[in-house]
């Protein structure tokens, strides 16, 4: 029964449409590579906001910031 947590940032606007293929392309990976049945695979997405997201130490907006220098 494999569960996968795909974490994103919220930024962008992630669509309904580009997390079923997420979700579909997730499953169908685990069910090719693994054998694993669809029915018992699960597949959370978390959609995180930039300020609770660190990169390198720093919150992302201020890594960006960093990385544009």
């Amino acid at each position: 029964m494999p569960y996968v947590n795909i974490k994103i940032t919220r930024e962008g606007g992630t669509t309904p449409a580009q997390k079923a293929e997420l979700i579909k392309g997730t499953t169908d990976l685990l069910e090719r590579v693994l054998n694993k049945s669809p029915a018992t695979t699960f597949v959370v997405i978390d959609e995180v906001g930039l300020e609770d997201w660190g990169i390198g130490g720093l919150p992302v907006e201020d890594y960006r910031r960093q990385a544009e220098r």
